[in-house]
């Protein structure tokens, strides 16, 4: 089948194929510094003179000469032609190949690098108007941002103008169907014309691999809000497909280090001192697109996030990232109140690395967080440590490490080896996740399992909701795959029903929730229901099997207090001189309430 390999196409190929990883399937390839020697595959050598360089994705052999990139290695070691190397690397980065049916692939393309000269027509505008802005100059001096870095990132200013922008790139001769598609500018409510998405705000261009712009931040000089605005998504910009800063990284890869950090400012700040392989993720939560793509230009990989409630939940969320594709992360921790960005600032390069040496590994991580989120002094505190540090000892394969733990969670608590290694292994436990949740019914409304005032519910129940609220919050996809249900109306504790009443009229409007603006105008109990739902851990092995074990556990409370009712209707109808169809209302209920008991007994 013929295939259009456009340039956009071709360079997809390539980068989406690491040059060391495709060599090393035909060549015994050893590190040397900063890349990586072999015996050259296309003459007969005993010493190693082929050379192949990850930052400049080319390789060359000093014995014969040979040289190129991946796609001519391909060529001449497997004597391929140009499309079958092509075909036979996409193949194996599963990328899909467009058809070469008509002119519509050839329109795309071409659209898609206007769409790249017009970013960079707009990011000159935006650096030339920060030359002219005094204010602007002097927010960023107050910041320690100089003119290299300044021109390394080429920070630029959006004038506090509803159109300047808007009239330059027409003037430049740019349509204005193109200017909204790479959303510079945005469409009125009344649809009488378009205004500037960024205005009044310090302009960061976003760059990617290949040194193409393909989108922007924008951060306020004053107290506006929001604080920071990002390009929408667009035919050339994905949010979770790229990182701010990549393009810098990629240029230093012998560091082999990458540093996750939350913002914009946090890489400019780091760049400035002297680290320059840090990026972040662009006002989205961390996606496996952005690890993996993370993972091509590094071999150590470091999170690190703010110190703030938001900062701990987005550092569990993106070690579950980095996990689910295989890269085992540190974590540096900072002091409270402190992001990457004050703290170099006030400390300097060598805490900072400092902080680095001293990062934490998952586990390390866990226990280091869990100790904080509990009063081990307590036996409550112990309890609770222990049984959710379990979760991440199960993980560990090596004995040893795990005796090494095991150990110092037994010193560190006082609880006794044996019953750790119980709690990891759930031994003498009724473990309610292998119940059979198929067995557990419901032939009632919603209205019947509605929590009577003196009914107290158990924490094990309250701790379920909780923790679904919590993976909600985290992932608008779960939201999706259990509105319909499982809705807020199955939440039986008011308050965690009353915040997903909320969550979900959030998610039914939008697929971003802001965590700020849901706390806007809540009662003070809710306030802080929902800051006890975020410090939870989001951290699970199988979100799925989680989920259904939480449902099936809010499930078998239902039962509960299902049986409690019909107990107090048998009572009631148990006091009357009963008419037939009471006596009929009564056989009904003893066998609905039998039915129960036969469930309950089975499921716990």
């Amino acid at each position: 089948m013929p295939y259009n390999f456009n340039d956009e196409v071709i360079n997809e190929i390539r980068d989406a194929n690491d040059i060391v990883e495709v060599i090393s399937s035909y060549v015994d390839l050893k590190k040397a510094g900063t890349n990586y020697k072999g015996l050259c595959p296309f003459h007969n050598e005993k010493t190693p003179s082929f050379m192949v360089s990850p930052s400049k994705e080319i390789f060359h052999c000093f014995g014969c000469g040979e040289g190129g990139d991946v796609i001519t290695f391909l060529m001449k070691h497997r004597n391929l032609n140009f499309i079958e190397a092509l075909e036979t690397l996409a193949h194996r980065a599963n990328i899909e190949l467009p058809e070469n049916n008509n002119e519509e692939d050839k329109k795309k393309y071409e659209e898609r690098e206007k769409l790249f000269e017009l970013n960079r027509e707009a990011a000159l505008y935006y650096y030339r108007n920060l030359k002219k802005n005094k204010k602007a100059l002097e927010y960023l001096k107050r910041r320690q941002i100089n003119y290299n870095i300044i021109n390394r990132f080429g920070i630029g200013f959006a004038n506090d103008s509803w159109d300047d922008l808007f009239k330059y790139l027409k003037n430049k001769g740019f349509s204005t169907e193109l200017i909204y598609k790479v959303g510079l500018i945005v469409k009125r409510k009344d649809k009488s014309g378009y205004y500037n998405r960024f205005r009044n705000r310090i302009i960061f261009p976003i760059i990617n691999i290949r040194g193409k712009i393909i989108g922007f931040g924008g951060r306020v000089i004053d107290n506006t809000m929001p604080k920071y605005l990002n390009t929408p998504d667009t035919p050339i910009f994905n949010k979770g497909y790229n990182l701010y800063g990549i393009n810098i990284l990629k240029k230093n890869i012998s560091y082999n280090r990458a540093i996750l950090v939350e913002g914009y400012m946090d890489v400019i700040s780091l760049n400035s001192h002297g680290i320059s392989y840090s990026v972040a993720s662009l006002g989205t939560a961390f996606t496996e697109k952005q690890a993996e793509l993370l993972n091509k230009y590094a071999k150590e990989f470091y999170i690190c996030y703010d110190s703030d409630t938001a900062g701990k939940r987005a550092t569990d969320k993106a070690l579950e990232v980095f996990h689910s594709i295989g890269i085992k992360p540190r974590v540096i921790i900072l002091p409270k109140g402190k992001d990457p960005d004050d703290f170099i600032k006030e400390r300097g390069i060598k805490a900072f690395e400092k902080a680095i040496d001293k990062s934490l590994n998952l586990i390390d991580y866990k226990i280091y967080s869990l100790k904080k989120k509990f009063d081990i002094s307590t036996v409550e505190g112990k309890i609770k440590f222990t049984e959710e540090i379990s979760t991440f000892l199960k993980k560990i394969k090596n004995e040893i490490e795990l005796d090494v733990y095991l150990n110092e969670i037994s010193n560190s608590t006082g609880i006794s080896l044996d019953a750790i290694r119980n709690q990891i292994y759930n031994k003498n436990k009724s473990n309610y996740s292998d119940r059979n949740s198929s067995n557990i019914h419901y032939r009632h409304n919603r209205k019947d399992y509605i929590m009577p005032v003196e009914y107290k519910l158990e924490s094990g129940h309250i701790a379920s909701e909780k923790s679904i609220l919590n993976l909600i919050i985290n992932d608008h996809n779960i939201y999706e795959k259990l509105k319909d249900d499982f809705n807020y109306l199955d939440f039986l504790n008011k308050e965690n029903r009353e915040l997903a009443k909320i969550i979900y009229k959030e998610y039914s409007d939008s697929k971003n929730l802001n965590i700020d603006n849901l706390k806007i105008g809540l009662e003070q109990n809710l306030s802080n229901r929902l800051d006890e739902i975020l410090n939870l851990d989001s951290l699970v092995d199988d979100t799925d099997k989680a989920i259904q074990d939480y449902i099936d556990n809010i499930n078998y409370y239902k039962l509960k207090i299902r049986r409690e009712k019909i107990k107090k209707e048998i009572k009631n109808l148990g006091k009357k001189d009963n008419a037939e169809g009471e006596v009929q209302k009564l056989k009904e209920l003893f066998m609905e309430f039998t039915e129960i008991n036969k469930q309950l007994k089975m499921n716990h």
